[in-house]
């Protein structure tokens, strides 16, 4: 007798509809369902330094009573894999914690540091291993604090004089000249002058026979350290004296200072507010006046250097202004996205960051 043969049934259209059905709902229950409450990224501000021995870190923004560890490590690392110096719960968002550098660490002209939390959530910084005086020694990812030059006064083809601000003592500081947007890389050394107690010093130097007759020079200021202080501006090459400052200028619009195109600092741009997968907002700060600025989105870690183009912007008086751009559509869905603001100079001004692709606001 010939057994009987099974039939298989066949593999329908309907079938195939009702297995993906299946699939998609097992999917549904056991996934967690993301949330859409607004997720505050949480920053560290470094408030005071101990050379070789504690660094002074205010939190803000952090998630109530979640673990971070807190790592230091070499300078550039962004504390990723550093040795381990403590752990912090924060039991409010913002808190003020005291960190021991260690060891191995000790005689690190810089340093970073990082805390790690479940979920998810970290934030790092960086500062300079020196003793400082008291208040914020360095802002948001390490913005603040900088050591900066004011360009004071200026006779024609002869000579500049600037003012420091925020300059580390004890330092000796190179003095150079270059053509306009070359930032004084690479150019005429110029003299050298010791920084002292630190902090605002006014200094004199010559213009070179090379850049006479130049209608922009750049100057900057640098120590010969692998990671150096620095500073950077420029000027107009014409007779001319930077005004008296108004008393009680409105910290909310920084914008320029003096005559000439003066133009002191570093531009950074602070993110104030996301709409996932649909458009983010920043403010900028210490903007150059009346320079067209292209913003490009990439993916984490890249700066934004390559990204996708998503619009200009003019940055008028070169006063605080609040910019909102699209977020790519390959960029949607992404967990942490780039941004770029540049120039399109040989040696551009820029300003970058990061944000979290979640739908928040952390601007007052």
């Amino acid at each position: 007798m010939v057994p009987a043969m099974k039939m298989k049934r066949p593999f329908t259209l309907k079938r195939a509809g009702l297995l993906l059905a299946m699939i998609l709902l097992a999917l549904l229950f056991s996934a967690g369902t993301a949330s859409s409450n607004s997720v505050p990224i949480p920053i560290i501000n470094i408030q005071g330094v101990a050379a070789d021995q504690t660094v002074t870190v205010y939190g803000y923004n952090f998630p109530v009573g979640t673990s971070f560890t807190v790592r230091m490590g070499e300078m550039g690392t962004l504390g990723v894999g550093g040795v381990v110096v403590g752990t912090t719960t924060p039991a409010s968002s913002t808190f003020t914690e005291t960190y021991t550098i260690p060891e191995s660490l000790k005689g690190r002209y810089q340093i970073s540091i990082r805390l790690d939390g479940y979920g998810g959530y970290y934030s790092y910084n960086w500062f300079y291993n020196n003793t400082t005086g008291t208040g914020p020694i360095l802002g948001t990812g390490g913005q603040g604090g900088i050591p900066t030059i004011t360009i004071d006064s200026v006779e024609m083809d002869k000579s500049v004089t600037f003012t420091t601000h925020n300059y580390p003592p004890n330092q000796t500081f190179t003095v150079t000249m270059g053509p306009m947007f070359t930032r004084g890389i690479g150019g005429t050394n110029v003299g050298t002058f010791d920084s002292g107690t630190g902090g605002s010093l006014t200094k004199t130097f010559d213009i070179p026979a090379t850049l006479k007759g130049n209608a922009r020079i750049s100057i900057r200021a640098t120590t010969a350290h692998v990671n150096p202080y620095f500073s950077y501006n420029w000027f107009y090459n014409n007779t001319a004296t930077a005004p008296t400052p108004a008393p009680s200028p409105s910290p909310t619009t920084p914008g320029n200072t003096g005559t000439g195109g003066i133009y002191t600092g570093i531009p950074t741009i602070k993110m104030c507010s996301v709409v996932r997968d649909d458009s983010v907002t920043f403010v900028t700060s210490n903007f150059p006046a009346n320079q067209t600025f292209t913003v490009t989105m990439g993916p984490m870690y890249s700066r934004g250097i390559g990204g996708s183009v998503v619009g200009i912007f003019d940055s008028g008086d070169g006063s605080m202004s609040a910019q909102t751009f699209t977020i790519p559509a390959h960029l949607k869905g992404s967990y942490k996205i780039a941004l770029r603001a540049s120039t399109a100079h040989a040696q551009p001004y820029y300003a970058y960051n990061w944000f979290y692709n979640t739908t928040a606001d952390v601007c007052p």
